[in-house]
């Protein structure tokens, strides 16, 4: 099985819902039994906490459940668990690559953005936290063209089969 991660800051807005948008994705195309998703913060604010609630709606806007997933932090073992690390920002992925047990495992780190079949400028999903749901809408639509771009790399990279 492989194991994919996807990380943001707190673990309340993007993570939650990339996690929540690759699952779906995988699920649909049947693959739920071969791909496994979860989400991490790189810091502690909201351990134990629901998504956003505006993560939440915007998920359930397109038919995605997301209020199962409970905040939680990176951890050193997360390196060894998973096979992707995928992460929404620069920051984060300077902050994660600090929580890497060793340089090696860090190299797992990748910008979710660098899956990304969309024709966007960003090379990072953008914090929706201080915004209006705008930002969330826009957060969802990156993930999903990311989420689809993912899954076709997994795909070619004969990492699963169909």
């Amino acid at each position: 099985m492989i194991k994919v991660l996807m990380i943001c800051m707190g673990n309340i807005c993007r993570s939650p819902l990339a996690h929540g948008v690759f699952e779906y994705i995988v699920k649909d195309a049947g693959l739920a039994d071969k791909i496994h998703v979860d989400s991490a913060g790189t810091h502690y604010y909201h351990v134990g906490c629901l998504p956003d609630e505006r993560s939440i709606d915007k998920a359930a806007q397109y038919g995605i459940d997301i209020t199962t997933q409970r905040a939680r932090q990176l951890t050193a073992e997360d390196f060894t668990e998973f096979d992707y690390l995928l992460v929404m920002d620069k920051r984060n992925l300077r902050d994660a690559s600090l929580i890497a047990p060793t340089p090696e495992l860090a190299k797992k780190l990748t910008l979710f953005l660098d899956y990304s079949l969309g024709d966007f400028s960003e090379i990072e999903v953008p914090d929706p936290y201080y915004g209006g749901i705008d930002g969330f809408e826009h957060v969802y639509q990156l993930v999903q063209i990311s989420s689809m771009g993912f899954l076709k790399h997994l795909k070619e990279d004969a990492r699963i089969s169909c």
